[in-house]
């Protein structure tokens, strides 16, 4: 794993959500290695597990993962509490975690779909919420979004509606917490191979064809470090002029124009 060198975040706080696996390992080790502390959040205790024994090792006396169930507005509300109590501060919020559904329509219960806007839409703005008493002027807010929310695939409906509704309240956000300095942006990855960075029982060993490389216009498929060196960016001095934007990290996928032949 290659991360940008920003020792700017030595001893900052920062809050990341979905941290057991996939794109949130490597968030939360891009701030570990430039000498932050983490506050990580996840609902699967066997993923966090794992991740301590197998991502995080080494790192144990600055992470501490805070289990809690995204889905409920009062575990957000408490684990918020418990993270302000414990760290006193928090400099960077990361809302990274998401749920997806892939039926279709006829198929998908309304419950499916609460299930995901709640996890996606409503989580991101309840994190915020509830952690923004013990953000310090100059906090920084990163959606972690999806370039769904752009373009879709079919059966996508409430993954795409609620990323899309995450970039809204992105912008939103940004406006509504400037008088306190507070930076908020997303980021819409397109398609990042982690799915060696599972819980051990769901790690799978990448099977990339030529076709799934040479279709990106970077000429390959996008990697964790690509989103948390997007997030590390975003979140320090460096980026201190940009609030409110989506900054899509998808090796040029979502501007390439594409005839059925």
């Amino acid at each position: 794993m290659e991360f940008l060198n920003m020792p700017e975040f030595k001893d900052k706080i920062a809050v990341v959500t979905g941290a057991a696996q996939g794109i949130g390992v490597f968030i939360a080790l891009s701030f570990l290695k430039n000498g932050a502390r983490v506050a990580a959040i996840d609902v699967d205790r066997e993923a966090i597990a794992d991740a301590m024994e197998d991502f995080f090792r080494g790192y144990e006396d600055r992470i501490e993962f805070f289990e809690c169930d995204l889905q409920s507005a009062n575990q957000i509300e408490s684990t918020c509490l418990e993270i302000g109590k414990k760290y006193g501060y928090v400099d960077v919020l990361v809302n990274n975690a998401a749920a997806f559904s892939t039926k279709s329509i006829e198929e998908r219960t309304v419950e499916e779909w609460d299930y995901v806007i709640s996890v996606n839409l409503r989580a991101p703005y309840l994190m915020v919420k509830y952690l923004l008493p013990f953000m310090r002027e100059g906090s920084c807010i990163v959606n972690i979004a999806s370039t769904r929310a752009l373009m879709s695939e079919k059966d996508t409906e409430p993954y795409s509606a609620s990323k899309g509704g995450l970039l809204a309240l992105t912008h939103s956000l940004a406006i509504s917490l400037s008088h306190r300095k507070i930076r908020v942006n997303a980021i819409s990855p397109g398609w990042i191979e982690v799915s060696q960075y599972k819980k051990r029982k769901n790690r799978q060993v990448p099977n990339l064809r030529e076709i799934d490389l040479l279709q990106h216009p970077a000429g390959r498929v996008g990697r964790g470090e690509d989103i948390a060196n997007a997030v590390l960016f975003l979140s320090s001095e460096k980026s201190g002029f940009i609030t409110g934007t989506n900054l899509v990290v998808d090796g040029g996928m979502t501007v390439k124009m594409i005839y059925e032949e």
